[in-house]
């Protein structure tokens, strides 16, 4: 058995005990937060907004800025939570795991808020959890039938259906903490630099962050309220 499955099978108890509530409520907490605020991070819908005065009502370019502003903060948090040895590994998961979720849903949140849609709504909400799992994610799913529609479809419905609350949360949680699992082992184990892993981390944590904001500029369409 190589290092990198060693570790892996040695740390997964420790792991789990530490992150008792990487559950459907800790996404849903995840997505509260995103859009109500915490610590420097404004709400969603008013930093979206503030980039919609400074780039004079244009929404494409408000969208493209709260991306990059997104990308920039998921990178920042990537490096900190990656920056260390295999000693430290079992505590930055979880920092780096609940940190990930909370600014991939601020970014698509103020997405949403950009195109018109209410973040109140619990089908928008359900819709901005789904597009953090990209869009190969939520076509399989689709087509699997564990998904019933895209987001987009998701957030327009014509009514909101309760069950999907948990269905989509656990989704989430489970697709954020094997990515950042995985992205870990790979960062820490297989180079066993710290501040190589470090570097490594935020690129992937912006990488992907990248990547889901794009997803959710091309899936959320207008909605005129």
């Amino acid at each position: 058995m190589g290092l990198k499955q060693t570790v892996a099978r040695q740390l997964a108890p420790r792991i789990s005990e530490l992150t008792p509530g990487l559950s459907t409520g800790f996404v849903r907490e995840a997505l509260n937060r995103a859009i109500d605020g915490v610590g420097p991070l404004a709400p969603a819908a008013v930093a979206a907004d503030k980039q919609l005065a400074e780039q004079r009502g244009d929404v494409e370019r408000a969208i493209h800025e709260v991306i990059e502003n997104n990308v920039r903060i998921a990178g920042a948090q990537g490096f900190a939570t990656n920056v260390g040895g295999l000693v430290t590994m079992a505590v930055a998961i979880p920092a780096n795991v609940t940190g990930l979720a909370i600014i991939q849903c601020r970014m698509v949140a103020g997405i949403a808020h950009l195109r018109g849609h209410d973040l109140s709504d619990p089908r928008v909400r359900n819709a901005v959890l789904a597009l953090l799992l990209g869009e190969e994610h939520v076509t399989e799913l689709v087509k699997k039938k564990k998904l019933p529609a895209t987001p987009m479809a998701l957030a327009t419905a014509p009514v909101h259906d309760p069950s999907l609350d948990g269905t989509i949360s656990a989704v989430v949680a489970s697709d954020i903490f094997t990515r950042v699992v995985g992205k870990r082992l790979a960062t820490t184990v297989g180079r066993r630099v710290p501040v190589v892993g470090g570097v490594v981390g935020a690129g992937a944590d912006g990488f992907a962050t990248w990547k889901v904001g794009r997803y959710a500029d091309r899936e959320l369409l207008v909605r005129r309220r």
